[in-house]
């Protein structure tokens, strides 16, 4: 190649040492090479937590912008700061044989501090963090900034600290690395750290072909498969997020973990297969994460500190949770407690010709209290497809199912069997079915199956909607907070008593959660 190969990179120690090495491959195939030098965003402000900054890609956005202006040829990155997805017109040309992929502590004096239940650990990442505090609950994180002589000089000085967490490979490559020190084995590094990464642009073939010379393929399977894992994942540095792929014996093997920003849930995996059929690694193991827990893990990551949209007073599950719009800010809790009466072994000694079930709570409380074979019913009446759908399974066939129980006591006053009817529901009820029942000189036998308790939570101020699923929902809800924005509502029972409160009022169009769901997303799709 006949011009000089100018390469950017960051100007702290480490970056230059890492440059250097990309300078020595290159110039030892025979080509003209020049570091040019330059200060990026990550360097320049200290003053608070890596993770705070919100900005994607901190260490490397100034050497896009220097190569996309024609200032650089080739970039040379750490490539566990470089984002998943990279600039148009920039791409990964060449990735070096990595070096070691541990996390390191460095401590002072001795490592009596990590059997004490008091500690000073001192780290600017979050994914360190997150996991040292999981397995020492007790201990207390520090924020440490800077270079790696800066972080080295910050923990000599702070007199208070045990000791602070470095990448072991940023030490090992300046010849920094302390012998009070030791490699973190159990800790789950950053996708694709100890490597080093040269980026250029999509348009110079001529750049490319040469960085690709230099390229080491194992190095560059690995780290591929860790960064499709943390782009699977939505992960960024905002994230606690670790990956490590490692190739033995012609076997691609991937662990991967996420955790809360506390360390106090972990979600970890670890997959393998064989080296050409390990394209699908990272989409299994996110996979994985998502389907256990990690898409509300990230979503908490994602709004911590954001005003929550909407609050559902049922606690949802993680499939509910992922059918919520992006952008919308959601949590839920439930705002009633049951809890299973002793039901009297009299009341179904004798077949019972009618019964009423409104609820999947009563069916719950009946099999609890009988076995299928005391539970004669000849004909059982209900309200809702789940509660019908819980009732085959676990007693017997359904007469009849309505959408609420204001239908249910329409179609028993004109069809009903006999003129008796038990009623197996809550000690709180709404009165409409049996007062209807009753009027029609239908004779009701209640049977209290279990208690409604409520148990309301004080809410932040601004939520824009509440998700109610009962008239005992809105009870308690109300019973805490000020009937404000849009009440969204499973069924008209439910909204019946929301409308004595909330002025928009909202109903699904099946009684289902999902259905709930879907009035919330098309409100805030609008």
């Amino acid at each position: 190649m006949s011009k000089r190969i100018r390469i950017g990179t960051r100007d702290s120690e480490l970056a230059l040492w890492q440059a250097k090495v990309v300078q020595e491959q290159l110039e030892f195939l025979g080509h003209t090479t020049e570091l040019v030098p330059v200060k990026a965003t990550g360097d320049l402000v200290l003053d608070k937590p890596l993770y705070e900054l919100g900005i994607t890609g901190i260490f490397t956005r100034t050497l896009d912008i220097a190569m996309l202006n024609g200032d650089i040829d080739i970039a040379v990155h750490s490539l566990k700061d470089v984002p998943t997805v990279l600039p148009k017109g920039i791409v990964q040309a060449a990735v070096l044989k990595r070096g070691n992929v541990r996390d390191m502590l460095v401590f002072k004096k001795n490592e009596e501090f990590l059997s004490q239940r008091e500690a000073v650990i001192a780290t600017g990442s979050l994914r360190r963090k997150a996991q040292w505090l999981h397995r020492y609950p007790t201990h207390t994180i520090e924020d440490l900034r800077g270079n790696v002589n800066t972080r080295l000089q910050k923990l000599q000085d702070n007199e208070h600290w045990n000791g602070a967490i470095f990448a072991a490979a940023g030490l090992g490559r300046i010849g920094l690395r302390p012998e009070d020190s030791v490699n973190l084995e159990w800790m789950v590094p950053a996708p694709a750290q100890g490597a080093i990464m040269i980026t250029a642009l999509e348009a110079d073939e001529e750049v490319r072909t040469i960085c690709a010379e230099i390229n080491h393929e194992e190095t560059e399977i690995c780290t591929t498969i860790e960064r499709k894992f943390l782009n699977l994942l939505e992960g960024g540095c905002t994230a606690p997020i670790g990956a490590i792929a490692y190739i033995k014996d012609d076997v691609v093997t991937l662990e991967g973990v996420l955790l809360s920003t506390d360390g106090t849930k972990r979600i970890y995996v670890t997959r393998y297969e064989k080296l050409g059929e390990h394209h699908e690694l990272a989409q299994y193991c996110s996979d994985f994460i998502i389907e256990r827990g990690g898409k509300r893990l990230m979503d908490e990551i994602k709004n911590t500190g954001k005003q929550i949209n909407v609050y559902s007073t049922k606690l949802l599950t993680e499939a509910q949770r992922q059918k919520f719009n992006d952008g919308i800010v959601m949590e839920s809790s439930d705002f009633i407690k049951i809890s299973t009466n002793r039901i009297k072994p009299q009341v179904v000694r004798k077949p019972i010709k009618n019964v009423i079930i409104t609820s999947k709570n009563a069916v719950e409380a009946l099999v609890q209290n009988f076995s299928s074979a005391e539970l004669q019913f000849e004909n059982i009446y209900c309200v809702g497809r789940r509660t019908k759908k819980l009732i085959e399974q676990k007693i017997g066939p359904v007469t009849k199912s309505t959408r609420n129980s204001k239908l249910l006591a329409e179609y028993l006053v004109e069809f009903i069997e006999g003129t008796t009817a038990t009623y197996f529901c809550s000690d709180i009820r709404l009165d409409a079915l049996p007062k209807i029942l009753e009027e029609n000189h239908i004779e009701v036998t209640e049977v209290h199956a279990y208690k409604t308790m409520l148990d309301a939570e004080k809410l932040q101020d601004g939520i824009e909607g509440v998700l109610f699923y009962s008239p005992s929902t809105v009870q308690s809800y109300v019973s805490a907070n000020k009937a404000k924005g849009i009440a969204y509502c499973i069924g008209e029972t439910t909204a019946n008593e929301a409308k004595k409160h909330f002025e928009d009022v909202r109903v699904a169009k099946v009684p289902t959660v999902e259905s709930v769901i879907e009035l919330v997303n098309s409100h805030y799709a609008r």
